[in-house]
């Protein structure tokens, strides 16, 4: 399963893509609420009374939906109703609104999308260029960020040959990782910047972006050559190559004066490049 969130109209639904099913799974509190122009948990009450009514109307089709565990507004998991495309298109007929069928066009064409990138995943890299650049983006970040991206999935896929395929022991080898060669805990290195729910590496600055590289690029090489046997061993590759990527750092912050980790964040990026951008007109 992979969790990811996908905007319509400002609002955000969280999503799941089934790799066996080929098929997205959708949060039907999220989508009630895009659609009632409600808040969570009057969405969550709508949902309620509207699934009692379906099941009694015999609406099989939609009221026998899945659960999934998705990540809430608190940062924890929870079990959520979820449903497929097919299942959202058949709700949707059950709510009145005025975004039925923009947000219908919208379904398909998240689906859709999904589909072509498995059959061409060069357009998820021309996809999420676009996303980049219209947030603001500089070229030379972009292409920072997307090497990134590159780098962490020869490492998902080194530590999943080490054996490694829980979320939770992701996420603890990333910590270590990020605070071997930042000096920070990813907690702490988002409290630093200002961040909540948003992504860390969409926040980071060229340097940051490529130490991160570097760190994860040497983890990967090393835990290659070691072959682990267990996350004991794991976690102490993950320090040592966040250790090369540190000392990197501390060289780099001797050399120009100044540190690297800082707190800086997305808007000040994007703020930086449009000030060089007004400068050159």
């Amino acid at each position: 399963m992979e969790n990811t969130i996908k905007i319509f109209q400002n609002h955000k639904v969280r999503v799941e893509w089934d790799e066996k099913d080929e098929k997205w799974y959708f949060s039907i509190v999220d989508i009630v609420g895009v659609l009632t122009d409600n808040d969570f948990q009057s969405a969550r009450n709508y949902w309620k009374v509207l699934k009692h009514r379906l099941k009694e109307e015999g609406n099989e089709s939609v009221t026998n939906c899945n659960q999934l565990k998705m990540l809430a507004s608190d940062g924890k998991y929870y079990k959520t109703d979820v449903a497929d495309t097919e299942q959202i298109f058949r709700l949707v007929q059950s709510i009145p609104s005025k975004k039925a069928e923009p947000f219908k066009i919208w379904l398909a064409k998240v689906a859709s999308e999904r589909i072509e990138e498995t059959q061409d995943p060069e357009l998820s890299i021309d996809r999420a260029v676009l996303t980049y650049m219209q947030k603001g983006y500089s070229k030379s970040w972009i292409n920072q960020r997307l090497k990134t991206i590159e780098i962490r999935k020869e490492l998902s896929d080194e530590w999943n040959r080490s054996g490694i395929d829980k979320k939770s022991d992701y996420a603890i080898l990333t910590n270590e990782i990020t605070k071997a060669w930042s000096g920070k805990t990813i907690q702490d290195y988002k409290k630093l910047k200002g961040l909540k729910k948003e992504n860390l590496r969409d926040n980071m600055t060229n340097l940051e972006l490529v130490l991160n590289m570097l760190a994860e690029a040497t983890t990967t090489e090393i835990s290659k050559k070691e072959n682990p046997k267990n996350f004991s061993h794991s976690k102490d590759i993950a320090n040592k190559g966040g250790n090369v990527a540190g000392n990197t750092r501390k060289d780099i912050e001797e050399q120009i004066g100044e540190k690297i980790v800082t707190s800086k964040n997305a808007d000040e990026i994007i703020f930086n490049k449009k000030k060089e951008i007004e400068k050159i007109k």
